[in-house]
């Protein structure tokens, strides 16, 4: 315990977090239609979240899909487009009677996190995996919190980080330029 107290006196590295400032920033939202009447709350919380945070009409795209099966698809699509700093994937999947819920819920959080690995653009789950249509409606803005406005903050803040990080690598790159090698 004392040498971990020590060690925070001794090493203080740099810390680098992102700003919740969407100006100049482009954001891709992808939402699912299925469950509309609550992915429609989650869509308008993510739109609330990106205007007080500074982002104008010009710099949010919406792209409605039937359902959170396509939100992985859709949400590598937008990400290959070059056009995003983020994407914002929205959707409910609502346990039932069946395994479906498994599947979708299951494919559709796989896939999301898929997209961002493979493209390297970062990509919000914003995806409400309910047991009832009250759960959902609780996370959906309804009663308490919207998962919308959350994904929503977290696109932005993770946008302005990794923003940070490639001007942290142009200036290193610029570094090594500026000291060449002698032989």
């Amino acid at each position: 315990m004392l040498s971990r107290i020590l060690r925070r006196f001794i090493l203080q590295p740099k810390v680098h977090r992102g700003k919740h400032n969407a100006q100049g920033f482009r954001f891709a939202i992808v939402v699912s239609r299925w469950n509309d009447m609550l992915t429609s709350r989650l869509l308008d919380g993510a739109l609330d979240a990106l205007e007080s945070s500074g982002a104008d009409e010009s710099s949010v795209e919406v792209f409605k899909v039937p359902g959170a099966f396509e939100l992985p698809l859709a949400s590598l699509k937008a990400a290959e487009s070059g056009n995003f700093d983020a994407i914002i994937a929205l959707g409910i999947v609502i346990r039932g009677e069946t395994p479906h819920f498994d599947f979708v819920a299951g494919e559709a959080a796989k896939g999301i996190n898929q997209v961002g690995l493979k493209t390297g653009v970062p990509v919000m789950f914003g995806v409400i995996t309910a047991d009832n249509v009250d759960q959902a409606m609780n996370r959906s803005g309804l009663k308490a919190g919207n998962k919308g406005y959350e994904a929503a903050m977290s696109a932005i803040e993770v946008a302005s980080l990794f923003a940070q990080m490639a001007a942290g690598e142009k200036r290193v790159r610029a570094d090594e330029k500026v000291f060449p090698h002698v032989v």
